[in-house]
């Protein structure tokens, strides 16, 4: 199958695109000019979108994708004032416009990327942040387009990723720093439930969704969503104990030195379900271990 990918340059995309290469797909990727592919695998076909709608629906037309994997989004915990143009142009104006193009060339379906943090309390909506707000937006626009074309949507919403050398802010990273440096870091009480899965658990969960969309009966599918949660729920200070345990290394940590933030997701979203037919391949202990492994 021919593939359109958004954010295939990320920590999840680039995951995602060497399983599909690996499985056959034949991939192509949107890029803005800025992002550098000079790492990418050569077999990927690059499209540079410059905001020019018409242009992108040339390129879909021409190439007639079967799907269409949107992973891109810019992802901010909490937003400065100045941040909220960008927020909306990536999250919601880019993704409608890639939307409207693929409805547009009839492409057959996209899988869309959403957040547990839509989930604030485990209510049907409450935004965590912005950002959430943002997911939540083109989800409801998507409405729209399931309701007036033949385009078969699902969303995938995520829990917390990780894996080896992952640039991102998140807590293996800090801790593996720590780990090497002595230092003592403050935390909150530590006692929010922590949802964390193995980022080729997750690469394989789209392509798992992949080849269900694919199939002749995946109108079914139509507008539902689903997760890819790990079923590995600990509290933060319990996952501590188990990184130290896996990794053999000490983190020094003053536990209920700092609050916890505004609007801290104390359990994570309960009432998704999985990808049909997916569970993680790689357990939380084994893939720490692998990160910690792997992580120049």
């Amino acid at each position: 199958m021919k593939i359109l990918i958004t954010g295939a340059t990320g920590f999840i995309g680039s995951h995602l695109t060497k399983k599909m290469l690996a499985e056959g797909y034949k991939l192509f990727i949107i890029v803005r000019k800025s992002t550098k592919v000079d790492l990418l695998d050569k077999r990927i076909k690059i499209f540079v979108f410059d905001n020019n709608l018409n242009e992108l629906i040339i390129f879909l037309q021409k190439e007639k994708f079967d799907g269409v994997i949107h992973l891109a989004s810019l992802y901010l915990a909490a937003h400065k004032s100045e941040d909220v143009s960008n927020l909306v142009n990536s999250n919601i104006l880019f993704s409608t416009l890639l939307l409207e193009a693929c409805v547009k060339s009839k492409v057959p379906w996209f899988i869309n990327t959403g957040s547990f943090v839509q989930h604030f309390k485990n209510r049907q909506y409450s935004p965590v942040n912005l950002y959430a707000a943002t997911k939540q937006a083109f989800e409801d626009i998507a409405r729209y387009y399931l309701e007036t074309s033949k385009i078969n949507f699902v969303t995938i919403k995520l829990f917390d990723t990780f894996g080896p050398n992952d640039t991102r802010p998140k807590i293996f990273s800090l801790w593996s720093t720590m780990a090497k440096t002595g230092e003592v870091l403050d935390m909150s009480p530590g006692e929010q439930i922590m949802d964390l899965n193995y980022v080729e658990n997750v690469a394989d969960g789209f392509l798992r969704m992949v080849k269900l969309i694919s199939k002749k009966n995946a109108q079914k599918l139509r507008g539902m969503s689903f997760t890819l949660s790990s079923g590995e729920r600990m509290s933060l200070k319990k996952l501590s104990q188990v990184f130290e345990s896996v990794s053999g290394k000490k983190l020094h940590i003053n536990w209920g030195k700092r609050p916890y933030r505004e609007r801290e997701v104390m359990v994570p979203w309960e009432k998704g379900h999985n990808v049909p037919g997916w569970k993680p391949k790689i357990p939380l202990r084994e893939a720490i271990k692998l990160t910690v492994k792997n992580t120049g």
